[in-house]
């Protein structure tokens, strides 16, 4: 997961926990878990889409995953749901699907376990995330479940930062070399 650095200047990305979901030499690819959308509820995003409201959807939250593609959504969840088109598993913990069907799945309750919904997402071209973290604007944790599913979105930044023993308090905007 990468965590943003107090002196990130993209306000976009201020205090953003971003869950890595591919990188390569190709760029890398991440969905922001901890910024839910203030424009869109998921009860209004399937009223919006050939899919039934079941009415008991006022819990369940639509988080802004990054700039690219505003407009395309992504379910990051536990790997306990596949659909048998483009489910991509992450790894043992994680997995990602882009169709209408998960969203289905979540509305009529037979969805996975644990799901975040996102609509567009962050990504970098090749080289530039490695240039960003090198330039003091990222730091790297492990991503975990619990951090991701289960702590609510206003603590998971500092929850993160906590995962490696560091302090909100202790980090500065200024990078640099010893």
């Amino acid at each position: 997961m990468l965590i943003a650095m107090p002196g990130m200047p993209d306000p976009r990305f201020s205090h953003s926990l971003i869950y890595l979901c591919a990188h390569s030499s190709d760029g890398a690819m991440g969905l922001i878990v901890n910024k839910p959308s203030v424009e869109m509820s998921f009860e209004t995003l399937i009223d919006q889409l050939p899919i039934e409201n079941t009415g008991n959807l006022s819990g369940i939250r639509v988080h802004f995953g990054g700039p690219v593609e505003v407009g395309r959504g992504f379910v990051l969840h536990s790997p306990d749901f596949q659909s048998d088109m483009t489910t991509l598993q992450v790894d043992d913990a994680f997995a990602m699907t882009a169709i209408l069907d998960v969203l289905e799945s979540i509305a009529q309750g037979t969805g996975p376990e644990k799901s975040l919904i996102v609509l567009g997402y962050s990504g970098w071209g090749p080289g530039q995330l490695e240039r960003e973290i090198a330039e003091n604007g990222w730091l790297v944790c492990e991503a975990r479940s619990d951090l991701v599913f289960d702590t609510p979105d206003s603590d998971k930044w500092e929850a993160a930062l906590g995962s490696l023993g560091i302090s909100p308090l202790a980090l500065s905007s200024e990078g640099g070399r010893a």
